[in-house]
């Protein structure tokens, strides 16, 4: 009966009016995982202890290995984890894809070292890759030491803002959607067969998409979300905050109750008035976008076209972008491509070639 309670009122935060306090968590951000907007932050650029959140950017990696499906034997570098672990024992044998499962559903230290073992060569190798990458995401105050996020030797560092980043990348791999988001998964290997929970109890709730948990005693507790609520895809990340669940649910009731998702362009329909250059042409982009904004934010909203005028353009060439801005502020980029008017999309068959012969 307390457990059911309890859910009750867990419930009834989400569904009632409330404001995002927030109080307990140490860095927190919520962010527009379509645009990477920022809609509510405090400390979201201070370098912290991340502790098992870091194994985001360890499943990234092994995603990007293209080796999903190899069987991995395990050796002997398992021998360095400890804390968290999926159990599993030299000489089994296991692909990688389970690796990942073990590695975000149970947070298994072990599974962190055979990955970076088995993706970068050692895990000395393997971190370099994981500095090299987070160079690259722009995420300016992160450093890692280590695939698992242990405090040995030494604690991964990085910020709220710069995991968000992290979790905005991942979230474009199918793969890694599929796995945050299982709630249950079992598997059977040469030696044993495994159940795995997901230890991310916010996954109870439909709108909840993924995420990963984190703890060290050093860190505090740290995590990670993302959710899918009325049209907006949002990110949560909290480090240091002894009440995270409750803040990550906050902190989406207060996207919920602040903002609304717009459509402001619609591939189906997309046209430029008053272009001239390319008039005989199909100018085009890949993707509806969608922007979050309150009501009183969607009269500051404005576009600039930037497109590259020049001939000799193939078909599907980028030819500009348009940027949309809210105030002074960039929020997002399309790219625009475009058809040649004079290439024909559907080429006429040996049989109408035949007809044609015959007409003549």
């Amino acid at each position: 009966m307390k457990k059911l309670l309890l859910f009750l009122l867990l419930f009834i935060l989400f569904i009632g009016k409330v404001e995002a306090s927030t109080n307990s968590a140490h860095s927190y951000i919520l962010m527009d995982a379509n645009t990477g907007r920022v809609l509510l932050s405090k400390d979201k650029d201070s370098k912290r202890l991340i502790a098992s959140i870091t194994k985001i950017m360890t499943a990234v990696l092994a995603i990007e290995s293209g080796k999903l499906d190899d069987i991995v034997v395990v050796d002997s570098s398992i021998k360095s984890a400890y804390g968290s672990g999926i159990y599993i024992e030299e000489g089994e044998e296991i692909t990688l894809k389970d690796l990942l499962y073990g590695l975000m559903l149970r947070s298994g230290n072990d599974a962190a070292s055979m990955i970076a073992t088995y993706v970068g060569g050692s895990i000395e190798e393997f971190v370099k890759i994981m500095n090299n990458k987070a160079k690259e995401l722009g995420m300016k105050n992160t450093t890692f030491y280590n695939p698992s996020g242990l405090p040995t030797p030494s604690g991964n560092y990085s910020s709220v803002y710069d995991m968000a980043l992290l979790t905005k990348y991942a979230m474009q791999y199918d793969v890694y959607r599929e796995i945050v988001s299982t709630k249950k998964y079992k598997i059977a290997t040469n030696k044993k067969t495994y159940i795995w929970n997901n230890k991310n109890k916010l996954l109870r709730y439909d709108f909840i998409t993924g995420g990963k948990t984190g703890y060290t005693e050093e860190s505090g507790r740290t995590l990670v979300s993302s959710a899918n609520i009325n049209n907006m895809n949002l990110i949560v990340v909290t480090i240091r905050d002894p009440d995270d669940w409750n803040t990550h649910l906050e902190l989406y009731n207060y996207a919920k109750d602040n903002y609304d998702s717009y459509k402001v362009l619609n591939k189906n329909k997309f046209i430029l008035p008053g272009e001239s250059f390319y008039t005989n042409d199909t100018l085009y982009i890949n993707n509806d976008v969608y922007i979050m904004l309150k009501k009183e934010e969607t009269k500051s909203l404005t576009s600039h076209i930037v497109l590259d005028k020049k001939d000799g353009i193939k078909d599907n060439e980028k030819v500009g972008v348009i940027k949309i801005y809210l105030d002074s502020n960039l929020v997002h980029e399309e790219d625009i491509f475009i058809l040649k008017k004079n290439n024909e999309k559907v080429k006429r068959t040996i049989f109408s070639k035949i007809k044609e012969w015959f007409n003549d």
